[in-house]
């Protein structure tokens, strides 16, 4: 007795097995995939208020670009925009140059990222007793 398997059966056997395989492959994925994150911000401490603007009460926000390497410490900081009083931004300049982050990741790599930063001074509303000392503003 001869077996016979009909043409359409064996195009459809080959089919099922085709999208078998394609299945198995679509299900494994090659690499594990790792979600981004995102720079934050971990140990960022306030500038110090110049003392010369703050007894003439100026105020006002400075913002920085500041580059984060991935051992999460500020390799650049340059300034985007002034504050309009030179002290105020060279406070802020020097206090973010000294704060630390947590990298962003890419795939579970830290990575570089640059973004800017405002650091606002409030105008003084009450100035120092120290401003009004003899010959001070």
């Amino acid at each position: 007795m001869e077996l016979r398997i009909a043409p359409v059966t064996v195009l459809l056997l080959a089919g099922a097995l085709a999208l078998s395989a394609c299945a198995k492959k679509q299900e494994e994925p090659a690499v594990p995939l790792i979600a981004p994150t995102e720079l934050a911000a971990i140990d960022t401490p306030p500038p110090a208020y110049p003392p010369e603007a703050e007894c003439d009460g100026n105020g006002g926000t400075t913002v920085l670009r500041v580059t984060v390497e991935r051992d999460g410490v500020p390799a650049r900081v340059a300034q985007v925009q002034s504050s309009g009083n030179a002290a105020l931004d060279k406070a802020a300049l020097e206090a973010v140059q000294t704060w630390k982050f947590r990298a962003a990741t890419r795939n579970g790599n830290p990575v570089s990222h640059t973004i800017n930063v405002p650091v606002t001074f409030p105008p003084v509303l009450e100035k120092p007793t120290r401003c009004f000392a003899q010959g001070a503003g």
